[in-house]
């Protein structure tokens, strides 16, 4: 198993200020992103061992004006990072935010970091 959630913050937090792996608890400080891994599994084993693993991150971006730039910008990081954007959708809310969703996948060799995708 690999983690690379730290990685994700550092690099999100270059974005917005108010990054949350959970559920947001500060409605007032906008923009806010909420990453969650979704998935992490062992994609390949070789020898007992896990060498590939498959990995899942969700995104969730609210903001009280449009969500498009910081979606680019979200992209941009985590594209950097190897991982490809397999959804991006604005969810409606019931108050006045904006709401973008987007999901990011890869395949992470555990011994390099190198990453591949589907």
């Amino acid at each position: 198993m690999i983690n690379i959630k730290p990685l994700i913050r550092t690099e999100l937090k270059k974005i917005v200020e108010n990054i949350n792996d959970s559920y947001p608890s500060d409605w007032v400080t906008f923009p806010i992103i909420q990453y969650i891994e979704e998935d992490n599994k062992t994609h390949t084993k070789t020898d007992d061992k896990e060498q590939l693993a498959y990995i899942r991150y969700k995104i969730d971006i609210w903001n009280n004006g449009s969500t498009s730039d910081i979606a680019v910008a979200v992209d941009g990081v985590l594209s950097s990072l190897g991982l490809k954007r397999i959804q991006s959708i604005d969810a409606p809310e019931p108050n006045q935010l904006k709401h973008k969703v987007m999901r990011f996948e890869g395949i992470i060799d555990v011994n390099n970091m190198r990453v591949y995708n589907l």
